[in-house]
């Protein structure tokens, strides 16, 4: 929860709970300091079941303040409140108001003589008058006004309240389960204690959960911008720097029995359908054709537009022969396309413009391999258009 707050100031409200729940944490060492049997073994000491309930006592007043603070701040998230001054002072409060809990709890715990209060009767385990009649229903009415307010600002919009109220919930029944015995040494005693176990482990779930469905988020935004990142916005292949990228860690493994070609296209007399038709035209004409592209290669190959209207392949463990096949699919299947056929992303027949060249040995660079592919590209241009040609 603090790293949610800073990672976005916005998320105040979990502040008082991550305080709720670190002061929890401390005050849940004190409960535990009052059972010295658990950790000493054949020590001999008593439960001190009075240090226990003092323990207990403020940290329901303590917890079921922090979680109507955090509702209150939940509701005023959007307001005006978010400067780094009012932030302090909010946090200020909140920690000061956690620390005088603690800070109280153990002065009137057995550990100082400066106060004293007395819920149980250790020698008869009895609750005396002062818990069973006015702080024990205090404490019911808190949590009950804490799942109200709860309810009522947060609408239990998401799975957080929820276990925010179930929280509240859980603690209203724990101390239903206490005032309805008279005596602490006995079932409703551990009864009371594993309910609030179980809420508590039920809230620490919700809370990894939580963390789970940020990481999952985090990971999908980040793969959302990776993909950004390494493809072309019209057309959604690959742009020219993860084509460039792939074909130079590709060319160190490059063999004569694992051949890696490279195709270099270009739409023929593209600026005359810019002009005459419009450049929103000549998009649909360059989203269409890149369909094609993807279509005529594999999944591990990659098809990649590195300039206005002009396109490249990379065809991994591909011979020139195999990638003279796979251009003139391609060619052929632009060509032969109509208006009609085309669903109107072409305004006429287009054609286009393809060289292949096929590196057998890691005795070239990137750039090299990509301007051989481009001669050979401008061969077929001069000699007519709408042919392929291997760079020899």
């Amino acid at each position: 929860m603090f790293m949610k707050y800073i990672c976005e100031r916005r998320r105040l409200y979990l502040m008082p709970i991550a305080c709720a729940f670190a002061g929890s944490a401390l005050l849940m060492l004190g409960t535990l300091s009052s059972y010295p049997q658990w950790y000493l073994c054949n020590a001999g000491h008593l439960i001190n079941y009075n240090d226990a309930i003092i323990f207990y006592f403020f940290r329901n007043i303590m917890m079921a303040t922090l979680f109507v603070a955090s509702v209150i701040l939940f509701k005023f998230r959007r307001h005006d409140m978010h400067t780094r001054n009012i932030h302090s002072w909010i946090l200020f409060a909140v920690i000061t108001f956690t620390a005088s809990m603690i800070t109280l709890s153990w002065f009137y715990s057995s550990s100082s003589s400066l106060l004293s209060v007395n819920f149980i009767d250790n020698l008869t385990y009895a609750f005396t008058p002062l818990w069973r009649d006015i702080i024990g229903w205090s404490l019911v009415a808190m949590w009950c006004a804490a799942l109200i307010i709860l309810i009522f600002i947060s609408r239990l919009r998401n799975i957080f309240w929820y276990s925010g109220g179930f929280f509240c919930v859980c603690f209203i029944v724990t101390l239903a389960v206490l005032l309805s015995s008279d005596h602490s040494a006995g079932y409703t005693w551990y009864q009371a204690r594993f309910i609030e176990t179980v809420s508590t482990l039920f809230l620490i779930f919700v809370l990894l959960c939580d963390v789970f469905n940020l990481y999952r988020k985090s990971h999908d935004k980040y793969l959302d911008s990776y993909q950004n990142s390494i493809r072309d916005p019209l057309t959604r292949l690959y742009n020219r720097s993860y084509f460039y990228d792939t074909l130079t860690q590709q060319l160190p493994g490059t063999t004569a029995a694992r051949p890696l070609s490279v195709i270099v296209s270009d739409l023929d007399r593209f600026k005359r359908i810019n002009d005459q038709y419009g450049h929103l035209q000549g998009d649909k004409v360059i989203q269409f054709v890149s369909g094609v592209l993807q279509n005529a290669v594999r999944d591990k190959d990659v098809a990649a537009r590195i300039g206005g209207e002009e396109f490249a392949v990379l065809l991994t463990n591909t011979s020139a022969t195999e990638a003279l096949n796979v251009a003139e699919r391609i060619r052929q299947t632009i060509c032969q396309q109509a208006p009609q056929s085309s669903d109107g992303q072409l305004p006429e027949p287009v054609t286009i413009s393809m060289g292949v060249f096929t590196a057998t040995a890691y005795d070239l660079s990137a750039e090299e391999c990509v301007q051989r592919a481009d001669q050979a590209m401008y061969a077929a241009k001069e000699a007519g258009r709408n042919r392929v040609v291997v760079w020899q």
